[in-house]
């Protein structure tokens, strides 16, 4: 962001997206899926789902954690910056 400007945006959009991607794809769907598939497994595509977590969806899980808190840091982050302008890069203000 150009010195200035309102660096809250870029918090909030980069938290957001990471908290959807993080939480929401990495934890919620991953475990949503498997508890869907039930005992006898399911098969989505290639994939192949079973009840049990295995070593990639537990990674999944790990990485969905570990994103969803950085989000949350950096909306945290956005609340307690200092509000600015909002204008686009390069722009002269």
């Amino acid at each position: 962001m150009d010195p200035g400007g309102d660096e809250r945006l870029g918090y909030y959009l980069a938290g957001g997206l990471l908290l959807f991607l993080g939480w929401g794809l990495g934890v919620a769907a991953n475990l949503l899926l498997h508890a869907a598939a039930g005992t006898a497994g399911r098969t989505v595509g290639w994939v192949h789902l079973t009840s049990t977590l295995g070593s990639y969806a537990w990674a999944v899980l790990a990485f969905g954690a570990f994103t969803g808190t950085v989000g949350v840091v950096l909306v945290a982050l956005a609340t307690r910056s200092v509000r600015g302008p909002i204008v686009l890069p390069g722009y002269d203000y």
